[in-house]
Formats: structure tokens, sequence, C-alpha cells
């Protein structure tokens, strides 16, 4: 998953910085909307990929899941129950699945992880607004909102993935 984000990003930077050749060197209005296609897929890419690495490595999956930040909160279990969370939490995919691996780490340690996934995707929805600001370069609010809005439920998803596991993991390491 890792390998195919960072290709992703790196295409969507080229796709970018062709279009603002062509766009500059013909005016052309295609290659205006394509700029602004490759610029806010790469902007979203490489933002998660900045996020996810610089937390990682102030962290090392190593935060305190006793934070009441990662509590569970009283309405979680019934929310997840109505979102049918358990049905398809194993459909999406894992950026780092070696984190979560319980064969090469301790329950504890993948608690850890779920903590520090939880505030990546939680920085990454905060972010994913960033781009509504260049509507006052480049128009087209609406577009800039609706992918900041997708973005947002996107990692929106991957915090409810990790909140709902969390409690079931403490479970296991009380036992």
């Amino acid at each position: 998953m890792k390998n195919k984000m960072i290709f992703v990003t790196v295409i969507s930077f080229i796709g970018m910085f062709a279009s603002v050749a062509i766009y500059c060197l013909t005016g052309n209005s295609g290659a205006f909307s394509a700029v602004i296609t490759f610029g806010t897929i790469f902007y979203h890419l490489a933002m998660r990929l900045a996020v996810g690495g610089l937390i990682d490595a102030g962290y090392h999956n190593h935060m305190d899941h006793n934070k009441k930040w990662f509590q569970e909160k009283a309405f979680e279990q019934k929310l997840y129950e109505k979102l049918k969370v358990k049905q398809w939490k194993k459909r999406l995919p894992t950026y780092t699945p070696e984190y979560f691996n319980l064969k090469n780490h301790s329950v504890a340690e993948i608690v850890g992880a779920t903590c520090q996934a939880e505030v990546v995707h939680e920085v990454n929805m905060v972010l994913s607004f960033v781009p509504v600001v260049f509507t006052i370069w480049f128009g087209s609010f609406g577009v800039f909102l609706i992918t900041s809005c997708a973005a947002f439920v996107f990692d929106g998803v991957f915090v409810i993935i990790q909140r709902y596991n969390r409690p079931r993991l403490i479970r296991l390491i009380r036992k």
C-alpha cells in the first residue's frame, strides 16, 4: 500500500508539473483543469505521507492509550453498531499492516499503533480543508470543497476503525 501511494503521489506531481508547463505555453483551459486536478491529488497524497511520516518519527507507535482523547466515549458502541463497522472494516486497506501484526508485536504495542493511526487520520481530516484556500487563486470553490469533504470522510472512516478496535484490544491486555 505504501509504495503504491508514493507512486501515485509522484505521478500526480509529474502530471501537475506537466500541466503547468502546458498551460503556461498554450493557455489551454483543459491544461488549467489538469493543473487543479493533479495539484489537488498531489496535495492530498503528499500531505498524508508527510503527516504519517512526521507523527511516526515522533512517536514510533508509543502513544499512551490511557490519555482521555483515546478513551472510548459512551455513544461510540451504539454508533459503531449502527454503522455496522464490524462488517466492513476488514475490507479497507492498511497503510502499514506490519504495525498491526500480532506475530511481531504485543497487543500493547498494537494499541499504541491504533492511537498513532487515529491521530494521523485526525490531523489529515483537518488538513483536508487546506485546498479550499486555493479557491482564492483558482476559483472552483465547489470542486475544492467537495474534494476536501470527501478526503475528510475518507480519513474519518479510518479513525472509526481505530476507535472501534482499540477497546477490544485493551480488553485483551486486561485478560
